[in-house]
């Protein structure tokens, strides 16, 4: 039966709304048109949306009704493929390419421009760069919105401000010139988009005029390396007009200038920009540090640090970073000038570059260093987190910002406190993850709104939206840490290396050892080492000791086959007399694996095949793989059911150390609880790897147990990660004390430890990586997913000539072995040389692309030089 109704009553939409379709049948009028802004009436909006062939800018309309608050960087909601979705609204422009009619905006989300053109340029580099998406990258870099904090204390926005780039200039976000980017762009429609997929239009801080922001170099997809061995001209390093309004071209292979060298030199020479008004009250050319101490900069963006009365930090002549070590040739005019020269540049005064370091800062420059820590402890902790606090404070003396990235909370509320006690409150925030989403967010609007000029953080600090930065510093980059878990998987330090280029700032990369990745850097020029000299690392370092000594063995044969020889033993007797010991273990828990006691047979789950192990002296042999309790096992091999320990954990180590010192305190720092420090009472303090307590005024000395746990595993970085954890730990002992390594005398990680000489031994393993062809001597891409998806995608992609594939090979998933019915996984590498690396990138980004848009179920990870390639 059909109802048919005359009038309006009972009816849920008025008649009037109701037409008769060409069919007969009635359907609801259609949605009036929404009149457009009168100025700059389309939006370039960033969708978030992963997939890569979409990774674009799209055109929408901006109705009359949110033209005050549709600003660039600002949240938006689109209809975006018939469903509603997250944006930023990257720009606004006067005319569209695209020939149908645009679809408006939504709504906006909220007018808090969160994204800034810097940030915009960074995340489009940082994309490129790893073969990732825009959207990737924004949900690392912009936090989740917090709508009831980010009305506290909002600032009234300038009128007109509606239609201006989110930092109040006349470049909209990610802008290349004049309506940059409007070629090729498509727009969203309510059907779904109708950009092409691999279409022509410019990417967010690419192509055009001032790509990126605004008279900044772009940065291009090869990042801040330049070619092993080429001739480009490294930045900073002079050159005719460098950064001196002209523009500086971002070559194919990164800050460092591309194969050719006809890049110009950024951040360097005469009339560099960026050089900012100097520090001194009659802005001259010299530069009042504190009392009086002064600097003057060299052509190389470093300078010498002069002090009343003659004395000099830097070299004769006031040559550059390239002249030599600062101070090697200064002549000291008296006691009096070289104390106020010290307290000038604080510990910086212990390194020969330090001084010339902080006056390139102090000029407003942007000096490039690659530094190696001293080590040591003073009355407030580790003696790092105040040279990195002097260096802020200098920057932010000169009217620009600073961004400092640490690998952990402990890390972050050392150097917070270093800032607090130097810059006092409210002048810088502390970004970590255990704040909460509001509080977090809070601080971080606190950037935005140039409320605060510095930021201290992890990792996802690297992106904060700090003002005119000034310097961005990355501590102990070799930390796993800084290597980020998300998709496009990028890097601190690389993030920090293009920030530092396109913003045209000083780049400061630290730590007690140095990777191979920091030393490329130094070796293109593209940065200078900043070290100590080797009387000042002898008046610091512990003396080190090993175990494995012959001389030692020949009086303790039992040392062979002991965990803990006599050295080791007397070492930690005669510490406990003056003060707290340190014994660090590679492996937490308790016995980690077990062995047959008959046959010594890696005892194996009977399920899974994975290895069994000891949660605590009372407990049953359980599979560390999947949980399974195996409390009937038995030797498959000789029957026996009984077994012993392979590997001894933290807390097993702990157990044993307690009843050879039965008298002595014993404190545990691992996985199961992290002390942040500990006092000047002797005890013994059991920690594995990043976990040691900083202890106060140092540890009298320390033991490093099971080297061999270190420096066997199947790592590229196997070397390079276990001298980074040993001298991280030794770093916190007080000068001269005895530290004991368990570990081969004759491998160059523990003589590398033995002289205290991390550089050697980064030199070292750079050469032999660049002879192997493994990163960073080359750019290297690992590909995973099932067999027939990696194959496919290898036999689908335009690799370079110069490209080479490995594989691929099975892997094991979770450090295991795939279960029966598991889908088995598959990884293949594929390697180019530096100067073919935005070229392999590019294709692979293509070939991910393609596959998108065919909608092909499988998924392939693509990460970019990866942290782990074995």
């Amino acid at each position: 039966m059909t109802h048919t109704l005359t009038s309006d009553a009972g009816a849920l939409l008025p008649l009037a709304a109701v037409r008769t379709a060409p069919g007969g049948g009635p359907r609801t009028a259609a949605r009036p048109a929404r009149k457009a802004a009168a100025s700059l009436p389309v939006a370039r909006v960033a969708v978030d949306n992963p997939l890569p062939h979409l990774d674009r800018l799209f055109d929408y309309l901006v109705p009359e009704a949110l033209d005050a608050t549709a600003v660039p960087g600002c949240r938006v909601r689109v209809r975006f493929a018939g469903k509603l979705a997250d944006g930023f609204l990257m720009e606004r422009v006067a005319t569209t390419d695209h020939k149908g009619t645009l679809t408006p905006l939504d709504r906006v989300v909220s007018p808090e421009p969160v994204v800034t053109p810097e940030i915009a340029g960074l995340a489009r580099a940082v994309a490129d760069h790893y073969a990732g998406t825009l959207a990737d990258v924004f949900r690392l870099a912009v936090p989740p919105r917090h709508a009831r904090v980010e009305g506290e204390n909002r600032p009234e926005r300038a009128e007109g401000g509606a239609t201006g780039p989110a930092e109040g200039g006349s470049a909209p976000i990610g802008s290349g010139g004049e309506n940059a980017g409007s070629g090729g762009e498509a727009s969203a429609s309510s059907e779904g988009s109708t950009g092409r997929p691999g279409g022509d239009s410019a990417p967010i801080g690419s192509g055009g005029e001032d790509a990126g922001s605004g008279g900044e170099a772009s940065a291009s997809a090869e990042g801040p390396v330049g070619r092993p061995g080429g001739d480009s001209a490294p930045i900073g390093s002079g050159g005719e007009d460098a950064g001196s309004g002209g523009e500086a071209s971002a070559s194919a292979e990164g800050p460092a200038g591309r194969p050719g060298g006809d890049s110009a030199p950024i951040g360097s020479g005469e009339g560099a920009e960026g050089g900012g008004a100097p520090l001194g009250p009659e802005g001259g050319g010299r530069t009042d540090l504190t009392g009086g101490v002064s600097a003057t900069m060299g052509p190389g963006g470093a300078g010498d640090v002069n002090v009343p009365g003659g004395a000099r930090s830097g070299p004769e002549g006031g040559g550059g970073a390239a002249d030599g070590p600062a101070g090697q040739e200064g002549r000291p005019a008296g006691a009096g000038a070289a104390s106020a020269a010290r307290e000038a540049i604080g510990g910086w005064a212990d390194y020969p570059m330090g001084g010339s370091f902080l006056a390139a800062l102090a000029e407003g420059r942007a000096p490039r260093a690659v530094w190696t820590a001293l080590p040591g402890v003073g009355p407030e902790g580790p003696r790092w987190p105040a040279e990195i606090a002097r260096a802020v404070q200098v920057t932010l003396r000169t009217g620009k910002g600073a961004v400092v990235v640490l690998p952990d909370g402990k890390d972050v509320a050392r150097v917070d406190a270093a800032l607090t006690a130097l810059l006092g409150p409210g002048t810088h925030v502390a970004l970590t993850a255990d704040l909460g989403p509001a509080e977090r967010y809070r601080r971080w609007l606190r950037l935005l709104r140039g409320e605060a000029a510095a930021v201290v953080g992890t990792r996802a600090t690297a992106f904060a939206p700090v003002r005119d930065v000034g310097l961005v510093v990355v501590w102990d980059d070799g930390d796993d840490l800084h290597s980020e878990p998300h998709a496009p998987y990028p890097h601190t330090r690389e993030v920090l290396a293009l920030r530092a280029h396109r913003a045209r700032c000083a780049l400061l990369i630290g730590g007690h050892s140095r990777t191979a990745e920091a030393t490329q850097l130094a070796a293109s020029g593209w940065v200078r080492p900043i070290a100590a000299d080797r009387e000042a690392v002898r008046r610091s370092a512990p003396r080190v000791r090993t175990a494995g000594e012959e001389a030692e063995l020949a009086r303790d044969q039992a040392a062979r086959a002991a965990r803990l020889p006599t050295l080791a033993w007397r070492a930690l007797k005669e510490g406990l007399t003056g003060g707290p010991v340190l014994v660090q273990v590679p492996r937490r828990g308790y016995v980690p694996a077990v062995a047959c006691q008959g046959c010594r047979e890696l005892a194996r789950c009977g399920s899974c095949h994975g290895p069994l192990g000891l949660r605590s002296g009372h407990a049953a042999p359980a599979c560390r793989w999947c949980g399974r309790i195996a409390g009937d096992w038995r030797c498959p091999a000789c029957g026996a059911v009984r077994v012993r320990a392979v590997v001894v954990g933290a807390r097993r180590t702990a157990e044993e150390l307690g009843r050879a010192f039965p008298s002595v305190r014993v404190k545990t720092s691992g996985r199961d609880g992290v002390l942040a420090s500990v006092n000047a009472t002797p005890a013994l303090v059991v920690a594995t790897p990043g976990a040691e307590p900083v202890p106060e005024g140092g540890y009298a000395a320390a033991v490093l147990l099971d080297g061999w746990a270190l420096l066997g595993r199947a790592d590229l970085r196997a070397g390079e990660e276990a001298l980074r954890r040993w001298m991280n730990a030794a770093a916190l002992l007080r000068p001269r004390a005895e530290l004991v390594v368990l570990a081969n005398a004759a491998l160059p990680a523990v003589q590398a430890l033995l002289r205290w000489d991390p550089v050697t031994h980064a030199e070292r393993e750079l050469a032999d990586r660049a002879e192997l062809g493994f990163p960073p001597a080359v750019r290297m891409a690992t590909l995973t997913g099932s067999p027939a998806a990696v194959r496919e995608m290898l036999a689908e992609t335009r690799l370079p000539g110069t490209a080479e594939v490995l594989g691929p090979v099975p892997v094991e998933t979770g450090g295991r072995r795939p279960a029966q019915g598991e889908r088995e996984i598959e990884r293949a590498l594929v390697r180019a040389p530096r100067a073919g690396g935005a070229e392999l990138v590019a294709a692979l980004k293509g070939a991910s692309g393609v596959r998108s848009a065919r909608k092909t179920p499988e998924v392939v990870r693509i990460c970019v030089d990866p942290l782990e390639l074995i």
